[in-house]
Parts: C-alpha cells; sequence; structure tokens
C-alpha cells in the first residue's frame, strides 16, 4: 500500500491570523476555500464580563436613545447580559455587518450597519446624525474606538460607555514562534486590528518581523494600511472589509498576481 496517497496535501499558502484566541475558526474556513492553511498567531484572549454592575449598565443604556456596538465580541456578551425581549425595541448600530448578524440572531430588530465596515463608515450612517442632546452608548471593550466616541461627544450626544468584555494579553508561544520561523512557501498576514499588530510584532524575532515585512499583509481598511505601512510592510493590500471572506480572498488575490 502506498501510503503516499493518505498524506495530507501541502498547503499552497499560509495565512497568519491575528485574531483572538479560539477565534480563528471562520477564517479558517474562509481560507480553507483559497486553499490555504491558517496559522493561528494570537496576541490576547476576549473575557466577557458576567456582573451585575456591567448588567445594570446595559438596562442603563437601554433606556437612552441610541445604542453602538463596536465588534461581535460585544454584541456577544451584551446579548448574554440581558434578556432578548429588553432588545427588540431598542435603536442599535453596529460597526459591521458581522456585529448586526450576532444582533439579529439574538432577537434584535432596529439594527443598522454600514457598508463601509469601520469607524468611519459608522459615523456616516443616518442614525448617527443629529445626536444633539441624545443619550448615546457605546457597548466595548478598553482601549480602541476613540474615534467613535470622540465624534459622539462632538456631535453634542452624552456619552455613557459599557465595557461588555476586556482583551487579556498573552504572550505568543515558543511553538508558534518556531512554526513561524520554520514556515516555508507563500504566506500572507491578516490584519483587521492596529492594536493586535503592534503587539505582536512586539514579540517577534528582528529576522522574522523583517521577513513579515516583506510578504504581503492584507488590512481591513485603509487606516490599517496607513498603520501597516508605517511599521515597515512593504506589499500592504486592502480588503473590501473585515469579514472573514472579504480578507481571505484579498490575501488570495494578493499571492496570485493579475493574469495568472
Amino acid at each position: 500500500m502506498n501510503s503516499r496517497a493518505y498524506a495530507p496535501a501541502t498547503p499552497a499558502w499560509h495565512l497568519i491570523s491575528l485574531r483572538p484566541a479560539g477565534q480563528h475558526a471562520a477564517l479558517r474556513r474562509a481560507a480553507a476555500r483559497f486553499g490555504a492553511r491558517t496559522l493561528a498567531v494570537s496576541p490576547w484572549r476576549l473575557r466577557l464580563h458576567d456582573d451585575d454592575a456591567t448588567r445594570d449598565a446595559l438596562l442603563q443604556a437601554l433606556a437612552g436613545d441610541l445604542l453602538v456596538f463596536t465588534s461581535p465580541a460585544a454584541a456577544t456578551a451584551a446579548m448574554r447580559l440581558v434578556p432578548a425581549e429588553r432588545w427588540e425595541a431598542a435603536t442599535l448600530v453596529a460597526v459591521g455587518e458581522g456585529t448586526a448578524r450576532v444582533l439579529r440572531r439574538h432577537g434584535a430588530g432596529n439594527v443598522s450597519a454600514p457598508a463601509r465596515m469601520d469607524s468611519e463608515g459608522l459615523l456616516a450612517l443616518p442614525a448617527m446624525a443629529g445626536l444633539q442632546g441624545k443619550r448615546v452608548a457605546m457597548v466595548t471593550a478598553p482601549g480602541g474606538r476613540g474615534v467613535i466616541a470622540a465624534q459622539v461627544q462632538a456631535r453634542g450626544a452624552r456619552l455613557q460607555r459599557v465595557d461588555v468584555y476586556e482583551r487579556v494579553p498573552q504572550a505568543l508561544p515558543a511553538a508558534t514562534l518556531a512554526r513561524l520561523q520554520a514556515l516555508a512557501g507563500p504566506a500572507v498576514l491578516a490584519v483587521s486590528s492596529g492594536e493586535a499588530l503592534e503587539r505582536v510584532l512586539s514579540q517577534l524575532p528582528p529576522t522574522l518581523r523583517q521577513r513579515w515585512q516583506q510578504q504581503p499583509a492584507v488590512v481591513a481598511s485603509e487606516r490599517l494600511r496607513a498603520l501597516a505601512a508605517a511599521h515597515g510592510f512593504a506589499h500592504v493590500h486592502v480588503a473590501t472589509g473585515p469579514l472573514p471572506a472579504q480578507l481571505a480572498a484579498a490575501a488570495h488575490a494578493a499571492i496570485r498576481p493579475s493574469g495568472r
């Protein structure tokens, strides 16, 4: 019997994911459709808050005019804390379609999300206009999304911040660094968080960091493109959005020059 017939196929390329620990599955499935194997490089894990103080803050936010959700993790955490029926009449804004899907799946009715899935796209939504004197809650985690908070306040709203989860930093395991060092063949880095990129880069040996800077990177927005370029990345491609399918498609295109 020829054992080679049963050996796993060597992937055509690798996609490096910087998603939080345990959050790589959707990107892994999307990359597999393009023949890629995903290598998980997590700079942190997510810890959902489950306490009375956070629950009370959400109930207070529901009594306001508008709730802004900054990530799928924020939506998931909030929906676990407050019963589904409390969300039916609330006016909700999601930073992207992935976040909106989580909210709708848990019974939220009035949800809007931008086609451009970033802070700027969210701020351009009709629901984010005419905020003078309104009570707006931002459902999020510590750090990030400062543009949204600043603009909401600049537009005259009373802002309430509800941190429903947190990012717990973790060091990259030696085994992960060894796998990255030994990685052969084409590889593309997927970036949907600037903070994740900077935290991972700070842990890479200089030779590995230099290799990353010369390989393709796909990012979820123009803001992230500028950040990656500032960190020395020479081949940065902007995906049509932050969804796993969009990042995987952009990564596949990055390793297949036009006409091949």
